[in-house]
């Protein structure tokens, strides 16, 4: 397969700056044998009684820093954690850092250089543990995607965090779960929909574009996820009574995916996943898929297009473009049923 394959034209007019609120009220297609505009408000009738559904539970930190070098001003954007007091980072300008270098923070915050690899540079920061979340949320602000060409304002300190976001760790938000209020959860409980946990630390490598031309050559990021043995065995349980399994975005469908047995049973988890999926991948585990419209050419639209089909997805966006659905992290969402 080709990067080419999965292109398509995009008004710019159809990003979205900012969220709808309440956040139920975005846009939602249903895509199907026939595609079916909704809000979100509906998805208790979309989905059914014994349906089981996986959110991602993973919380944004304040993910952007800014510092200086000597005298040179150096922005710095975390993309993974690798231990108690290190990450992995894009920096800007990053060309002239090198080993031993420190970036200095303010209030006897910094950070000093280890590693170079290409863009991304590890970093080793002087506070640990939680002491550096701290420091984080102090310093730190809202890491939004780079498509969103504004700079971060205090509502998007709530506005880009879900409301299943218990654990710190992701610097970009699983966005297919910004859509839910506490009353529709409350009315997909009493729909007899119920709700387990996953976590995906999201990294910054999931806005990356694919540079090569033949996407089996495309090195994947990796990322942190865990699987208790509980959200396992609620699964299994669920795929044993015949309910489905509905993943509240392509997060919390990977690291089920990861997981996933060949017999269709799922494993608790814990550790790195890069996985990729493409068309031609057989899903294990996920039925159906929340998740809102990805950008042109990357690693999600091919994931979209392995569940759903190639055909209806080309079909869906088009419609979703024709619609004035707002796209990408605060835009509109969709409902697909898998394929394959």
């Amino acid at each position: 397969m080709k990067t080419a394959d999965f292109d398509f034209d995009l008004p710019p007019d159809r990003i979205a700056e900012h969220p709808v609120r309440p956040r139920d009220a975005a846009r939602l297609l249903e895509v199907g044998e026939q595609l079916r505009d909704h809000i979100v408000r509906d998805l208790p009738a979309l989905l059914e009684p014994g349906d089981l559904m996986v959110v991602n539970d993973t919380r944004v930190i304040p993910a952007r820093l800014e510092g200086r070098r000597g005298e040179v001003r150096v922005e710095v954007n975390l993309h993974k954690r690798d231990g108690e007091r290190e990450w992995r980072a894009f920096c800007r300008p990053g060309k002239r850092l090198k080993p031993g270098d420190v970036i200095a923070f303010g209030e006897g915050f910094e950070a000093e250089v280890l590693a170079k690899d290409g863009m991304e540079v590890h970093l080793r920061f002087s506070a640990a543990g939680p002491a550096l979340f701290e420091a984080l949320h102090r310093m730190g602000t809202m890491p939004l995607p780079p498509y969103i060409r504004r700079k971060a304002d205090v509502g998007d300190a709530e506005d880009y965090q879900t409301v299943f976001a218990a654990r710190e760790g992701a610097v970009a938000a699983p966005t297919a779960g910004l859509h839910y209020t506490p009353e529709l959860l409350a009315a997909l409980e009493a729909r007899g929909v119920r709700r387990v946990p996953v976590t995906l630390h999201v990294g910054a490598g999931t806005f990356l574009p694919v540079k090569v031309d033949d996407v089996a050559e495309h090195r994947m990021h990796s990322e942190w996820g865990e699987i208790s043995p509980e959200t396992a065995e609620a699964v299994n349980a669920t795929r044993a009574a015949g309910g489905r399994i509905v993943a509240v975005g392509t997060t919390a469908l990977r690291i089920l995916e990861t997981a996933g047995r060949a017999d269709g049973t799922l494993a608790p988890f814990s550790g790195d996943t890069d996985i990729f999926i493409t068309p031609g991948y057989r899903f294990r585990i996920v039925d159906i898929l929340l998740t809102n419209f990805h950008l042109p050419r990357s690693t999600l639209f091919m994931l979209v297009c392995a569940f759903a089909g190639m055909d209806r997805m080309r079909a869906a966006y088009a419609h979703a473009i024709d619609r004035n659905y707002r796209f990408f992290s605060y835009g509109d969402t969709s409902l697909l049923r898998r394929t394959s």
